[in-house]
């Protein structure tokens, strides 16, 4: 899949990344970003790698929208590669709202 200008800025909405620090870390230049987000022009295969990559390292999974329903292309914000979440699977954790009896008298449960 190649990613389009208008998924390249949605991207870096999501992100809150202008367009000088998706440069830096694409290794790509100004002009030439610019130039993709606006249609002026079409990279490189390589710099259309590359600044996927780059997005893709930050937490951006592209929708290709080949499916019924989609709506089109798109980008989504998911969690950065690499990352993680601490999960303690030895804790149990109440919420305050869940401590309190709410439900009618004799609705069983």
């Amino acid at each position: 899949m190649s990613i389009s200008g208008a998924q390249c800025r949605a991207a870096r909405g999501l992100l809150g990344w202008s367009q000088s620090q998706l440069c830096d870390a694409a290794t790509v230049g100004r002009a030439t970003l610019a130039n993709f987000e606006t249609g002026t022009s079409t990279p490189y295969e390589r710099t259309l790698r590359d600044i996927e990559s780059a997005l893709q390292a930050a937490g951006i999974t592209f929708v290709d929208g080949n499916y019924s329903g989609s709506g089109g292309p798109g980008v989504r914000l998911t969690a950065p590669s690499g990352a993680s979440i601490d999960v303690n699977t030895d804790e149990t954790v109440q919420y305050r709202e869940h401590l309190t009896n709410d439900a009618p008298p004799g609705a069983g449960g």
